[in-house]
């Protein structure tokens, strides 16, 4: 990859556009290297991995691959939410461990968000953190049973007013101001972020602590201590995989992990006098109710950015550079965003963008080690990895080393989900749940309540998710 190979990367969103950080590649791997531990990827979770490792064991010899530039995926395309959302609920973990293992896994997402907060301070990461919580607003009355619901629920599992609370829409005007709202969900657990400016830092922080960087070295297979590549072999002990959205481009893992499409744009620069209408004051990430995820944020040079799901899944999981822009996808996005907030109306959108996440069949995040092989693996966050990732990474390191502490034994640790169904199956299921949540908000739209016999149907498409 050369200097054009640069801005390329710097195409991909307005993060990596923004990051303030060169992009040329690093050094591709040299020849045969051997190394205690591999890592294949270099984003968030592969460097807060490589990080740990260093930082707990300053004599383990750590190697990350990855195929194109650290942030390239993911982790330099997403919404910037480091939040505590976790993919799996509290149900589901309690099926599987009990009930105080699922209350533990969520504590410990909560834990993580001020976690990152504390180590972005620490290595003297400038990512724009702004810890506003997040605003969920019922957009239409349809949204309001839903969200209500969702904070009595987390409520009967413990978790209090200082986690989740209801405003009343008087109470949620005091921090955002789109059309029709009817009052929100609100929870302080959620910082704002800039996450190229993050997984950039991330790798310079983790070659400080002596981690070794190879970019422009694409896996071609993952195998019991080693990893093939054109360039050379790494042979290691220990053999980590964190390539969550591209993992369907390895060879055999083409049903491990779907490969889902989400779309941002971003705005021009905002005058004050337009946030004074929108709010986001604190910069509150924002999001509603609607089934077809939304998202937005308040960027720190005054930006509006704002993604949504809408993009097809692409039949056999391909993943291609052409998938990351869909106009007519942006064109909704900056229609809904201009509906919800019509101070926004002349406001000039300057980036789009998008990129793949990773989303394993039952919706369960993972961290995984093999003992026996040395093969190790994390990801499966469905679009909710900035805060993720770190204590993927931490746990992964924690199991790596030996380390005996309350990481290692949460329930996402040894879950393994099942594949996802082959072709055609599964990109007619995958699109149809697309196509029935798309249909569920529109009905909601028209009739101002919820549409129960769509959200059933939707239920039982995607297993409750």
């Amino acid at each position: 990859m050369s200097v054009s190979g640069a801005e390329r990367v710097r195409d991909r969103s307005l993060w990596l556009a923004t990051c303030d950080d060169d992009l040329t590649p690093r050094p591709a791997l040299p020849g045969d290297l051997q190394a205690d531990v591999a890592i294949v990827g270099g984003g968030m979770t592969g460097l807060w991995t490589a990080l740990s490792l260093r930082e707990h064991a300053p004599d383990c010899r750590v190697v990350v691959l990855e195929s194109e530039v650290c942030g390239f995926g993911a982790s330099g395309r997403n919404g910037g939410w480091c939040s505590a959302l976790f993919p799996t609920s509290l149900d589901h973990l309690a099926v599987l461990a009990g009930r105080d293992a699922a209350v533990a896994q969520h504590r410990a997402m909560i834990d993580t968000v001020g976690v990152v907060g504390t180590a972005v301070e620490r290595l003297g990461i400038d990512c724009h953190w702004a810890q506003g919580g997040t605003v969920t607003v019922a957009t239409n009355p349809a949204h309001v049973p839903r969200l209500r619901g969702h904070v009595d629920e987390r409520h009967r599992w413990g978790f209090g007013d200082e986690d989740d609370r209801w405003l009343s829409p008087a109470e949620m005007a005091e921090r955002v101001r789109p059309t029709g709202g009817a009052g929100g969900a609100f929870t302080p657990h959620c910082a704002a972020v800039h996450p190229g400016r993050l997984v950039r830092g991330l790798a310079h922080a983790a070659e400080r602590a002596g981690a070794t960087i190879h970019e422009g070295t694409r896996a071609t297979a993952i195998e019991p201590g080693r990893v093939v590549t054109a360039h050379g072999t790494v042979t290691a002990d220990t053999v980590l995989r964190c390539t969550e959205g591209y993992t369907a481009r390895l060879p055999g893992e083409r049903r491990r992990m779907l490969p889902i499409y989400s779309l941002m744009i971003a705005t021009e620069p905002l005058p004050d006098d337009v946030w004074d209408r929108i709010g986001l004051r604190e910069r509150e990430t924002f999001s509603d109710g609607r089934h077809l995820l939304i998202y937005g944020q308040r960027t720190a040079d005054g930006r509006f950015a704002f993604g949504g799901r809408g993009a097809p899944y692409h039949f056999g999981s391909a993943i291609k550079d052409a998938y990351d822009r869909d106009r007519r996808v942006a064109d909704e996005l900056a229609s809904v965003l201009r509906q919800l907030f019509p101070p926004l109306a002349d406001a000039a959108i300057t980036h789009h963008w998008g990129g793949p996440l990773g989303v394993p069949r039952d919706w369960a995040a993972s961290v995984r080690l093999d003992r026996a092989t040395g093969l190790g693996e994390a990801g499966g966050y469905v679009g909710d990895g900035v805060s993720t990732t770190n204590l993927a990474g931490r746990t992964l390191a924690d199991l790596v080393l030996g380390r005996d502490t309350d990481l290692v034994r949460l329930p996402w640790v040894g879950h393994r989900s099942r594949d996802w169904e082959p072709e055609p199956f599964r990109w007619a299921g995958v699109n149809a749940g697309r196509v029935l949540a798309g249909a569920t908000d529109r009905r909601e739209a028209r009739r101002r309540r919820p549409a129960r016999m769509l959200e059933g149907l939707l239920g039982r498409l995607t297993g409750g998710h």
